[in-house]
């Protein structure tokens, strides 16, 4: 069975006063004033204009996303909202992982404006800070809508690199605990050594029970306390070829 997409809950166990920090939920407050324009973000995006999927396409892709990403970035460490801002894009990347949502914003035969009206909804509802949403009103602009998925995920590795903070994925087959999260991110912050530790949480009913914990370069390290892997283990050290079925 698939494993269902994480949710994305974020914690500091450093400090014994540390707290578990959860994205809230989607509510219907106001903006409040007009967001100013970030004019390094236009600046970066001339070099990257009409870059599509391909051989070198791929590369210039991924490099438009860092610059757009390491731009937001910079803004947001200096105006004191880089936190803020992560927990922004977190929000605007579920967003986009609807398909209709990512289809409209991709599409161009809708016009620029109806897109800067959603982006204004969204921003209302989602409760955005007004460079999130400007952020995305000048990718509509400069025609770089369509990677944001990409530059959402080099804003968390431009956020992880400023904060010194590791992220560790945690499957499990029922939701953990708030307490035995911040466990988890404790032992792995003894692991890595890490200033703060970022926990990602994955409904996997494959398990059967337990948890497995994955952290590291592109998720290069992984602890399996699961059932699963308990009876797998067991199973690998018995040999049912000498037992007869019943019927045979």
């Amino acid at each position: 069975m698939a494993a269902i997409p994480p949710s994305s809950v974020a914690l500091r166990p450093a400090t014994p006063s540390s707290a578990i920090v959860v994205p809230m939920s989607f509510s219907l407050h106001r903006l409040p004033s007009a967001p100013r324009r970030l004019c390094s973000l236009r600046l970066a995006s001339h070099s990257f204009r009409g870059c599509r999927r391909g051989a070198a396409g791929a590369v210039m892709m991924d490099a438009a996303a860092s610059n757009y990403a390491k731009a937001l970035a910079d803004v947001a460490r200096s105006n004191g909202s880089l936190e803020a801002t992560l927990t922004d894009m977190e929000k605007v990347d579920r967003l986009f992982a609807d398909p209709e949502v990512q289809s409209f914003f991709a599409n161009p035969i809708v016009a620029p404006d109806r897109k800067v009206q959603l982006v204004k909804e969204i921003a209302t509802s989602c409760e955005l800070r007004p460079h999130t949403a400007n952020f995305l009103n000048i990718l509509i602009e400069m025609r770089r809508i369509d990677i944001v998925k990409e530059i959402v995920m080099e804003f968390e590795a431009c956020y992880n690199r400023m904060t010194n903070t590791e992220v560790a994925i945690v499957s499990s087959v029922v939701r953990l605990e708030p307490q035995d999260l911040a466990h988890i991110a404790q032992a792995v912050q003894r692991l890595t050594g890490a200033k703060n530790v970022r926990i990602k949480t994955v409904l996997d009913p494959s398990l059967i029970a337990g948890f497995t914990i994955r952290y590291g370069p592109s998720g290069s390290k992984f602890i399996d306390m699961s059932v699963k892997k308990q009876i797998d283990d067991i199973a690998s050290q018995l040999d049912f070829s000498s037992i007869s079925h019943p019927l045979d």
